[in-house]
C-alpha cells in the first residue's frame, strides 16, 4: 500500500496545500502516466511529456461551489505512486461537504477535490515502492492514519484522530491492488461496501436473524445485500421514497419493504415494521438487528422502536452532529444497544474476495455514469433524489 499522489478523485497536495487529486487524465486517449523520464519528468512511453497534459479535478470551495479546474500532474515522491484513476464514486458526504461545508468537525475552509470512492491504475512509482509496480489495478482505500497512537497500535486505525483522508481536506489515500477479473467500477464500489461490513460486524448479524435496513440508498442497498449474503433473514429494508424501495424488492428479491409514513410517528411506523415480523403479539418474532443507514434523527428513533428487546441499533449513516430526542427510557428498559462506527478497518481484502468470489454483486447500483469532464453534471444529478440515481460514477476512459 502506498499514498497517491494524483488521482482522479481526491489525492494529491499541491505545492499551494490545496489537495489537487483528480485523476490523471490526459487529452490523448490512450496516455498514461509511465514513471519519469531522465530529467525526472513523467513521460508517456513515446517519450511525450505528460506533466503538461490536461489534468481536470472537481473541486469544492468554501462557498459551497463545486468547479473544474485544472490540477498539476506531480512526480510521486519517495513511498508514492501515481495513480490515473478510472472510476470515482459520488457519495452522499461528497454531496454534503458541497451542500453544507462540513461533517461534523470536518470542514472545508478552502478548495479541495471530492471523492473517495475510486479505482484506477500505476501509472508512476515512486522512490522505494516495492509492494506496486506501474499497470497494477488498484482500488483507493481513502485514510491513512499515523500508525503510532494507542488505537493505531490497537488496530483500530480507523478511529485515529490523525487520519488522513481522502477528499477530506486535503489529504491522501492508500492501495489495495484488485484482480483482473474485477472491473474498475466493482473496485470503486469496494469503499462503500468497506462502510457496511463494518456495519455488519459492528451490529453482530446472525444466521437466519431478522434485520431491518433503514434508508435506500447506496449504503443501505448494500447492507440489504450484504445482510442478504451473511444468511440473516427476515429481511425489511425502509425507506420514505416508494420508488427506491421498488429497486431494493428487485435488487434483493427476498426482501419485504415499508414505505415509512411521514403522518405517522417513530412508534407507530415501529410497530408496523415490527408487524410483518409477526411480532405484534410475539417479541422473540421482533428484529435482533437494526442497520440505520441515513443519519436521520426520526429514523434512529424507529430503529430503537423497531429492535427486539435487548436488540442492537448500528448507526452507519452519517446525519446532524447533534441528535435529542433519543427515546432514552425506552432503549434503557428494554436494553437496546445504540452502536455507531467510523469508517471501516481491514476490510478491503474480505470486500475484495466478496466480489470477485460471486457471494455479492453490486453492479446494478451503478444507475448512471458520467465522462470527467462532466463531472458537475453528475454531482447535481446526485444531488437531486427526485432524478432517481442510486449510485452515480465518474469515469476517465475506458472501464
Amino acid at each position: 500500500m502506498a499514498p497517491a499522489t494524483t488521482s482522479d478523485n481526491g489525492e494529491t497536495l499541491a505545492p499551494d496545500g490545496v489537495s489537487a487529486i483528480d485523476g490523471a487524465r490526459t487529452t490523448v486517449k490512450s496516455a498514461f502516466l509511465n514513471g519519469t523520464g531522465s530529467n525526472g519528468r513523467l513521460r508517456e512511453p513515446n517519450g511525450m511529456d505528460l506533466t503538461t497534459l490536461e489534468n481536470p479535478s472537481l473541486q469544492v470551495t468554501a462557498d459551497h461551489m463545486i468547479k473544474l479546474v485544472p490540477a498539476p500532474v506531480l512526480t510521486p515522491g519517495r513511498g508514492d505512486v501515481l495513480l490515473q484513476i478510472k472510476v470515482t464514486g459520488i457519495c452522499g458526504s461528497d454531496i454534503h461537504f458541497w451542500k453544507t461545508g462540513a461533517i461534523g468537525d470536518l470542514k472545508v475552509c478552502g478548495d479541495c477535490v471530492l471523492g473517495h470512492e475510486a479505482a484506477g491504475i500505476v501509472v508512476g512509482c515512486g522512490e522505494g515502492v516495492e509492494e506496486l509496480r506501474i499497470g497494477d489495478r488498484v482500488a483507493m482505500e481513502p485514510g491513512v492514519p499515523c500508525g503510532e497512537c494507542f488505537l493505531c497500535r490497537e488496530g483500530r486505525y480507523n478511529l485515529c484522530e490523525a487520519v488522513e483522508f481522502a477528499g477530506v481536506y486535503p489529504y491522501a489515500g492508500s492501495l489495495q491492488r484488485i484482480p483482473d477479473s474485477m472491473t474498475y467500477a466493482q473496485g470503486a464500489l469496494l469503499e462503500p461496501l468497506s462502510v457496511v461490513m463494518h456495519g455488519i460486524e459492528v451490529g453482530g448479524l446472525s444466521l437466519g436473524q431478522g434485520v431491518v435496513i433503514c434508508g435506500a440508498g447506496p449504503i443501505g442497498l448494500i447492507a440489504l445485500a450484504a445482510a442478504r449474503a451473511s444468511g440473516a433473514f427476515p429481511l425489511v429494508i425502509t425507506d420514505l421514497d416508494s420508488r427506491r424501495l421498488a429497486f431494493a424488492k428487485q435488487f434483493v428479491p427476498a426482501c419485504e419493504t415499508y414505505v415509512i409514513q411521514r403522518a405517522l410517528g417513530p412508534q407507530e411506523n415501529a410497530q408496523a415494521i415490527r408487524a410483518l415480523f409477526g411480532a405484534i403479539e410475539d417479541e422473540s418474532r421482533a428484529p435482533k438487528s437494526v442497520l440505520e443507514c441515513t443519519g436521520v434523527e426520526s429514523s434512529i428513533v424507529t430503529g430503537a422502536y423497531t429492535a427486539r428487546r435487548g436488540g442492537t441499533v448500528t448507526v452507519i449513516g452519517v446525519g446532524r452532529p447533534i441528535v435529542h430526542n433519543l427515546p432514552f427510557m425506552h432503549m434503557s428498559l428494554a436494553e437496546i444497544h445504540l452502536l455507531f462506527i467510523n469508517r471501516y478497518k481491514n476490510t478491503w481484502p474480505a470486500a475484495i474476495s466478496a466480489i470477485r468470489g460471486g457471494v455479492l454483486n453490486l453492479d446494478a447500483l451503478v444507475t448512471h455514469k458520467f465522462p470527467l469532464h462532466r463531472a458537475v453534471e453528475a454531482f447535481e444529478l446526485c444531488s437531486d433524489i427526485s432524478k432517481g440515481s442510486i449510485k452515480v460514477h465518474v469515469v476517465d476512459g475506458e472501464n
